[in-house]
């Protein structure tokens, strides 16, 4: 999946955030936080073929039911398209 606007993923006080970079860090003011399972997604999204996959993703590396993985994954990158990220 295509990101549109540039981060960087940092670990900070046992916090997962994505700090904009470059010209992202003049339009977009502040970081966002995640979860340990949207940092996964985060990380998984550039190979990602589509929102499928991701499920797929989660499914093998946590136990977690497929239906609420999919209300997750479809939330998350709602999210994200919303800020013009995906």
């Amino acid at each position: 999946m295509e990101l549109k606007l540039d981060f960087v993923l940092r670990e900070i006080a046992g916090d997962t955030l994505l700090v904009p970079a470059g010209k992202t860090a003049l339009d977009l003011n502040g970081m966002l936080t995640l979860n340990e399972v949207g940092a996964f997604l985060w990380k998984s999204l550039p190979d990602a073929a589509d929102e499928e996959a991701l499920v797929q993703g989660i499914l093998r590396e946590y136990d977690a039911q497929e239906a609420q993985v999919r209300a997750d994954v479809s939330e998350f990158l709602g999210k994200l398209r919303e800020l013009g990220i995906l």
